[in-house]
């Protein structure tokens, strides 16, 4: 689960630079000519952040699986769909824009990825609460 998790964080993490990128450039250039209303320019601009965001969030969950082992699977899990579901709807969204193609059923799936992001970070708080420092196992140092 570490190494998918990681995978698909780098993944997203990637898409969501280049995404920006593109939107700093690319799809200013339509909101300035009016294609893409200031509206939706500015929920891409939001899912581009809460994607790059989340995935820096897991990769650090990751990092930290010892420290929070209990609810890593679940956690992980809400905060990949959180991503998929809020981030990719507001992509089909503005691409519906752009194309003039009717994606307004897209739309009641964004409040469920955020739903499945603040899941997500309820999950963390509820693993950090009942984390006991006696639970990490020890480590052995390395042997010369």
């Amino acid at each position: 689960m570490r190494k998918k998790a990681t995978v698909f964080a780098s993944i997203s993490g990637c898409i969501a630079v280049i995404l920006g990128a593109l939107g700093a450039h690319a799809v200013n250039h339509y909101v300035e000519s009016g294609v893409i209303s200031e509206k939706m320019f500015h929920a891409y601009e939001t899912a581009v952040h809460y994607q790059l965001l989340h995935s820096i969030a897991i990769i650090a969950i990751v990092a930290l699986q010892l420290k929070f082992p209990m609810y890593f699977k679940p956690l992980i899990f809400l905060m990949i769909t959180g991503i998929v579901l809020f981030s990719g709807s507001i992509y089909l969204l503005v691409l519906g824009d752009f194309l003039k193609i009717n994606m307004n059923w897209v739309g009641p799936i964004t409040p469920l990825g955020g739903l499945c992001l603040i899941g997500g970070w309820f999950t963390l708080f509820i693993s950090a609460l009942k984390f006991k420092e006696k639970d990490i196992p020890p480590t052995n140092p390395p042997t010369k």
